[in-house]
């Protein structure tokens, strides 16, 4: 019977120290999951509003163009577009600018748009993305008009500069740019069969200045794959880490063992 009861017995060490040894590992992954989940979430947060930042100032740049344009709105075409066409030469970010007059364009530093008028959605559209521009018809181009004024003055710069304000942001975050119905990112556009996968710590925010919306998440699975990575830099440590408290762990039962055989011998 004594033997079965000194099976018994080291079994339960056996399993205590195993269980001891676990626990480092066990709560040390819990924590990493925690942590990195909780990075996620803030980087969206703040990644969302670093992006209304970054583009904020593009659009600015755009609206001062606009304005400084505006006191030759009205004038006619032949007289003020050797002016206009020395403002867009010396601003590389300026695609175009167009004068308006009852919203209808009238002027243009590119020629064979002089007779086209790109048409906001409704007569309070600020910023707009144009897919169908007859010179760029491939391309993306943003459209920024002074919507208080007539005569007025419509900017334009080429989508390339708000996706390159996109690509910064370099850790897998997907950042949407919304301007009504219509959007792009990084890598494409409103005119693909479907948006990117936002589905992971999703955020939105709007410009209070422009209007347009950012809209910023990681795509489906990116959670888990980057939990798979962690592990494998970190279980290692957490396992030697297991390996020892297991260790320290039958070290003192051993300990015991041997000082209760040690005293039992002494009585006998």
């Amino acid at each position: 019977m004594s033997r079965f009861t000194h099976a018994g017995r080291s079994l339960l060490e056996i399993l205590l120290v195993l269980t001891i040894g676990l626990v480092p590992m066990v709560s040390g992954l819990l924590v990493m999951v925690y942590q990195l989940e909780r990075k996620l979430e803030e980087n969206t947060q703040v990644s969302v509003q670093e992006a209304i930042f970054t583009v904020d100032r593009v659009l600015d740049h755009l609206q001062t163009a606009a304005s400084t344009a505006l006191p030759l709105a009205g004038q006619p075409c032949a007289k003020v577009l050797g002016k206009l066409e020395r403002l867009v030469a010396g601003d590389p970010r300026i695609r175009s600018l167009v004068l308006t007059q009852d919203g209808q364009a009238y002027c243009s530093t590119i020629e064979t748009t002089s007779s086209y008028s790109p048409a906001f959605t409704t007569p309070s559209a600020h910023v707009q993305l144009n897919f169908n521009s007859p010179v760029t018809p491939n391309d993306v181009v943003v459209e920024l008009r002074l919507t208080y004024a007539n005569p007025g003055v419509i900017a334009t710069a080429y989508g390339l500069e708000l996706r390159n304000e996109l690509r910064g942001f370099q850790d897998g975050l997907v950042l949407l740019l919304e301007f009504g119905e219509t959007y792009l990112w990084s890598a494409g556009d409103s005119r693909e069969a479907q948006r990117p996968s936002q589905a992971e710590f999703f955020r939105s925010a709007m410009s209070s200045k422009h209007g347009y919306t950012v809209k910023g998440g990681y795509p489906r699975g990116h959670t888990s794959q980057e939990i798979r990575q962690s592990m494998l830099q970190i279980l290692p440590s957490l396992a030697l880490i297991g390996l020892l408290t297991g260790a320290m762990m039958y070290w003192g039962i051993f300990r015991n063992r041997a000082s209760g055989r040690h005293a039992a011998s002494s009585r006998g």
